[in-house]
């Protein structure tokens, strides 16, 4: 038996790999399988390159568990270790195979690990590791290598049937979890389930129908528990795939999510390599945050994390799927991204090819474009907002709803109103309603004079026309309760009151006595509209609401009052024929306050105690 210690430039660098190398403990069984697939690969490579004779048979990986000894084993039947390539490459930290072999046979391989830290991960769990190895070539001896987490380690002679490497971890107490049957086979499906060789996790129950008729029967049979899919959609050719292929691998990867929406294949070898699959998920409700980090970043099958902010712009963040790439540099442990030229580029590279595909649906089948539109438009409409170059591409199929359920492009809306929303400057305005149905009244006046009115009621909508508002200077949006029907697109039009300047001061009398304007922040305002218009109407200036509505949405006490003028309509003949006849001073009084009422009901401003009185008061009036 030989001994020795392992070579290191570092003192105690085993404490150092155990608690500040890797950012997570559970990456021990990532590291030790990925390297298991090298050795497995570096075969095939040999292989085909004629310098392994023999038959490569069945490559599956085994991890195997014994609870009962506490130990976990990962065996491969892939090139194996003589007994001096385990003094290299085991007893000389940082020193990896992994990259030697890359160099010799760069042209060939695919081979995962690159620093030579991740066998010594091991450690984390276990309180000691050995590893037995023999070598594919037949000349050389079965070792084991022993260590037990410190720099010392033994090496011997051993009997081994075949080639290949077991690596047998004695779980220690700090890995104890581990010995779980179920947290083993979640870890392994996390990190390992789409590696390029089958991985076999014992044996499972499968149930099969043997028989035909009445002679069928159900039959349970033991199978081997292959918790790995070896061929994933990402690395297939899109030609050969068909959309039930992609909705069975959205499904592999979301069993609980509804169907997606669309998606993008990613498939580019210069001058990088990126394989993927990103999915548009189907949202339910538009005004709910959609989930992030759904998209898994992968090098060469093997998972690496689920934050993905490096590589991804913001508004792809809320996509699903996978991204596959070798070229993205990674730290030492694989488990942090390290932004340089090329995620630039493969961040770039991944909004074009989103741009392209949804100008392609748009182009090719706008009716399903629009069917789908409700539920993936919030993605297109934070993209334009945070991605310049994002934002040519999608101007010309980024869609406006409006209340009468069409879809337009931004151009094709502009051209449908132009003759009717020109202000008196010749300003084009876009009325649009955030609430169809709490602001149904101002839309109804607004269509009675031949205006469309949008729909922009998600949460991003308000960013999202002030983005467009900035980038284009021939339009601007106004909300339909922004001001009166007359003003809302002020063309100059000059309305007559009918009351005599006299009942005008009356009725604005009347009127501040039931309205407490300086303690509600509330303006009032007596303007003559049309007689069909309503007799009171509360409305919101577009500037301040606007100016309100961003400071509250950045978390600041918007402390400006209100904001809203009460515009009474002095051409209504409530006011003439009924209100200034009467001689009662209560009854004017009331039917003010009624008026005022229904006017804050109309703009959900009424509620409470205060919605209880309104209601109360009109009952008496009725009896």
């Amino acid at each position: 038996m030989e001994k020795g210690n392992i070579s290191v430039q570092t003192e105690n660098i085993f404490p150092i790999i155990k608690k500040f190398l890797y950012s997570e403990q559970e990456i021990f069984l990532r590291e030790l399988v990925s390297n298991a697939v090298d050795a497995t690969n570096k075969l095939r490579v040999l292989s085909n390159k004629g310098e392994f004779k023999g038959e490569l048979g069945d490559l599956t990986i085994d991890v195997i568990l014994s609870k009962e000894d506490k130990t976990i084993t990962i065996r491969d039947r892939g090139i194996g270790m003589s007994a001096e390539e385990i003094k290299k490459y085991l007893n000389q930290v940082a020193f990896s195979s992994a990259s030697e072999f890359l160099e010799k046979y760069k042209e060939d391989s695919s081979i995962i690990g690159h620093f030579g830290l991740g066998f010594y991960s091991a450690f984390m769990v276990a309180k000691k590791v050995d590893v037995i190895s023999r070598s594919y070539r037949e000349e050389e001896d079965a070792v084991e290598w022993s260590c037990t987490g410190d720099p010392s380690y033994t090496l011997e002679k051993t009997e081994k049937d075949d080639r290949g490497t077991d690596i047998v971890l004695h779980i220690g107490e700090d890995g104890e979890e581990y010995l779980e049957k179920e947290r083993l086979e979640g870890l392994l499906k996390k990190y390992c389930g789409f590696l390029p060789i089958p991985i076999r996790f014992g044996k499972r129950e499968e149930q099969e129908t043997v028989g035909e008729g009445e002679d069928a029967k159900t039959v349970t049979r033991e199978v081997d528990n292959i918790i790995n899919n070896p061929n994933p959609l990402w690395k297939k050719n899109p030609n050969e795939l068909k959309d039930e292929d992609y909705k069975n691998f959205y499904k592999e990867l979301y069993p609980f999510a509804q169907p997606p929406l669309f998606w993008i294949h990613l498939n580019i070898d210069y001058p990088f390599n990126l394989n993927g699959v990103l999915y548009f998920p189907r949202l339910e409700n538009s005004m709910v945050e959609p989930e992030k980090n759904k998209i898994k970043l992968y090098s060469n099958q093997v998972y690496v994390t689920d934050e993905v902010s490096n590589i991804l712009p913001p508004f792809l963040m809320h996509l699903h799927g996978v991204i596959d790439s070798p070229d993205i540099p990674l730290n030492v442990s694989r488990s942090y991204l390290q932004t340089d030229q090329n995620v630039r580029k493969i961040t770039g590279y991944i909004t074009k090819k989103v741009a392209e595909k949804l100008r392609e649906i748009f182009n090719d089948s706008r009716e399903e474009f629009e069917s789908k539109w409700d539920q993936f438009g919030i993605f297109v409409k934070y993209g334009m907002i945070t991605e310049e170059k994002f934002y040519d591409k999608a101007l010309s199929f980024v869609l406006l709803k409006n209340t009468e359920g069409k879809y337009y492009t931004l151009e094709e809306h502009k051209e449908a109103v132009k003759q009717e929303q020109k202000d008196k400057n010749d300003m084009l305005t876009l009325l649009y309603a955030s609430n169809e149905q709490a602001q149904k009244s101002f839309i109804n006046s607004a269509t009675n004079r031949g205006y469309e009115v949008l729909v922009m009621d998600q949460v991003i909508d308000n960013h999202f026309m002030q983005h467009l508002e900035h980038k284009n200077q021939d339009f601007r949006f106004k909300r339909v309760d922004a001001d009166t029907i007359d003003n809302l697109i002020d063309k100059d039009e000059k309305i007559d009151s009918v009351l005599s300047e006299k009942d005008e001061e009356k009725l604005k009398e009347l009127f501040e006595s039931e309205i407490d304007t300086e303690k509600s922040g509330l303006r009032l305002e007596l303007k003559p509209l049309t007689p069909r218009e309503q007799p009171v109407v509360i409305v919101r200036p577009e500037f301040l609401r606007r100016m309100q509505e961003m400071q509250a949405m950045q978390g600041m006490n918007a402390s400006m009052g209100d904001m809203s003028n009460v515009v009474v309509n002095t051409n209504h003949p409530i006011f003439s024929q009924k209100l200034l006849k009467m001689r009662s001073p209560e009854k004017k009084k009331q039917l003010v306050q009624t008026l005022f009422d229904l006017a804050r009901l109309n703009q959900n401003m009424l509620s409470g105690e205060e919605l209880e009185k309104f209601v109360n008061r009109n009952l008496e009036l009725l009896q």
